[in-house]
C-alpha cells in the first residue's frame, strides 16, 4: 500500500534494505522530507508487491520482481560541470568557452540524470561559484536534484589542477604557491560557500603533460591546507595516484583518498587504523586507457595505472580498506546514471558480497562525507531518501540495475518514476 501527500508518504508491505542489513517486509513512513519510521514487521515474503503486468528483465519470475527499497546511492567523487547536451565537444576546451551561466544548466542536467539513476546525493570534488551557486539552489528547493556538497579545489601552479587549462590561456582557475596562499585560498572557498577541500599530492591522467608520479604541493603547503580546511569545519579529499602520494596525504591528515591506484600492501594497515577511506573510480581509469574520449597520452597514462591496479585494490580491500564509491563521473568519460555499474564493478574487483557492495554506496559512503546521520540509511529522523526497485540486490548483485528502477524519492518527493500501488 502506498500513500502520498504534499508533506508525506508511506510505502507499506515493501522488503527494505536498510543501508547495513536486510530487515524483512516492512513499511516506510515520512513526513516533511524526513522518514519517521522504518520497520520490518513480521511477515511473509510472499505479502510484499509485485510489478504484475510490468514483467521484470530477463523473465524473472514474480519473486525475483518483488519491489525492494534501498536508500538513495551517494556517490562522493564527481564532476557536474561538463558538456551535457547531444552537441559533440571537446572535454578540456569547452568549459573555456562555455560561459559560467550556461555551465550551471549543464550542471543541473548532469545532476539531474543522476537522481534518475538512484543517486540522491553527490560530492563535486573541483568546484567554484558555478557548483556553489547549483548547490545552493538544489538546498533550497528551487530545482528539483540530489543533495549536492562542493569542495573547492587548491591546486599549485603546474599541478594536477592547474594543467587541465592550456598554459596560453590567461584567465586561469586560482592556484596557491607557498604556505600563506594556500591558506588564503582555503579561506576563499570557505568564504564561497565550499563544503570541503580538495588537493592534489600526485599528478593525474586527463591534466595535460601531467605524470600520475609528479609530487604536488611540498609538505609545509600540504599541512598549511588541512590545518586551515579543518579549522573551519571542512574535510579535505586527496587525488592521489601514487602510493607516494597516499603516504604524503595521509601524512598531513586528510579524511579521504580519492584514487588511491597504485595502493601498497604496507599502506592498508594504515588506512584502516586512521579511518580514511578511498575511492576507487574504476570505470573512469578503464575507459580512458581504451581511449574513450582520450588523446593518446592520457590513455598511455591510464593504461600505466590500470594494469596493476585491480590486484593490489583487492588485496587493500581484502586487508579491510574502507573503500566507498566514488566514480569520477563528468559526462564525457562517465556518465551521471553509470553509478550503478560501478558498485556492480568493485563488487567484482573486490570480491565483495552484494550486500557490501551495497554499503560502500549508502551508510559507509554517507559517513565518509560526514552526513552519516543524514543520508545512506532508511531508518527514523534520516532524509527520506530512497530507491524502490525490482530484485534483491543485497543478495543479487546484477539486480542493482537501472533498468530495475521503479521510482526515487528524494527528500520525500518522488523525483522519478512512479511508487508502486
Amino acid at each position: 500500500m502506498t500513500t502520498t501527500g504534499e508533506s508525506g508518504g508511506s510505502l507499506g508491505g515493501i522488503h527494505i534494505w536498510d543501508g547495513e542489513e536486510y530487515r524483512g517486509v516492512g513499511r516506510l513512513d515520512w513526513k516533511s522530507g524526513r522518514f519517521t519510521s522504518v520497520g520490518a514487521p513480521a511477515a511473509d515474503s510472499a505479502s510484499a508487491p509485485s510489478l504484475e503486468g510490468r514483467p521484470g528483465p530477463d523473465g524473472r519470475t514474480a519473486e525475483d520482481s518483488a519491489i525492494a527499497v534501498i536508500p538513495g546511492l551517494i556517490d562522493t567523487h564527481v564532476h557536474l560541470v561538463g558538456n551535457a547536451s547531444d552537441q559533440p565537444a571537446d572535454f578540456l576546451s569547452w568549459p573555456l568557452t562555455t560561459r559560467p551561466e550556461e555551465q550551471v544548466l549543464h550542471g543541473l542536467a548532469h545532476a539531474q540524470r543522476a537522481l534518475r539513476g538512484g543517486v540522491t546525493t553527490v560530492r563535486d570534488l573541483a568546484a567554484d561559484d558555478v557548483q556553489f551557486s547549483l548547490a545552493r539552489a538544489l538546498r533550497a528547493g528551487l530545482v528539483t536534484g540530489p543533495r549536492v556538497l562542493a569542495h573547492g579545489m587548491v591546486s599549485m601552479t603546474a599541478g594536477h589542477g592547474d594543467l587541465f587549462t592550456p598554459p596560453a590561456v590567461a584567465e586561469r582557475k586560482p592556484v596557491a604557491d607557498g604556505p600563506d596562499a594556500c591558506r588564503a585560498l582555503v579561506r576563499h572557498w570557505a568564504r564561497a560557500g565550499a563544503d570541503g577541500i580538495k588537493i592534489a599530492t600526485s599528478g593525474g591522467v586527463l591534466s595535460v603533460g601531467d605524470k600520475a608520479e609528479w609530487r604536488n604541493h611540498t609538505d609545509a603547503e600540504l599541512e598549511a591546507i588541512v590545518d586551515e580546511a579543518h579549522a573551519l569545519g571542512m574535510r579535505v579529499a586527496a587525488h592521489a595516484h601514487t602510493a607516494a602520494g597516499v603516504d604524503r596525504a595521509l601524512d598531513a591528515g586528510v579524511d579521504s583518498i580519492e584514487h588511491g591506484t597504485l595502493l601498497e600492501p604496507t599502506q592498508s594497515s594504515r588506512l584502516v587504523e586512521l579511518g580514511v577511506t578511498v575511492a576507487p573510480t574504476l570505470l573512469i581509469n578503464n575507459r580512458i586507457a581504451q581511449g574513450v574520449a582520450a588523446n593518446a597520452e592520457q590513455a598511455a597514462k591510464a593504461q600505466e595505472l590500470v594494469v596493476r591496479r585491480d590486484a593490489l585494490l583487492r588485496a587493500a580491500a581484502e586487508s579491510g580498506v574502507d573503500f566507498v564509491l566514488g566514480t569520477d563521473a563528468n559526462g564525457a568519460h562517465v556518465a551521471f546514471g553509470d553509478q550503478m555499474e560501478e558498485i556492480r564493478r568493485m563488487a567484482e574487483i573486490f570480491g565483495w558480497s552484494p550486500e557490501r557492495a551495497l554499503q560502500s554506496a549508502t551508510s559507509r559512503a554517507a559517513a565518509a562525507i560526514g552526513w552519516g546521520d543524514t543520508v545512506g540509511m532508511l531508518r527514523g529522523g534520516a532524509a527520506a531518501d530512497f530507491v524502490v526497485l525490482r530484485g534483491r540486490p543485497w543478495e543479487r548483485i546484477d539486480d542493482l540495475d537501472t533498468s530495475n528502477i521503479v521510482a526515487v524519492v528524494a527528500a520525500g518527493q518522488v523525483a522519478a518514476g512512479t511508487l508502486p500501488g
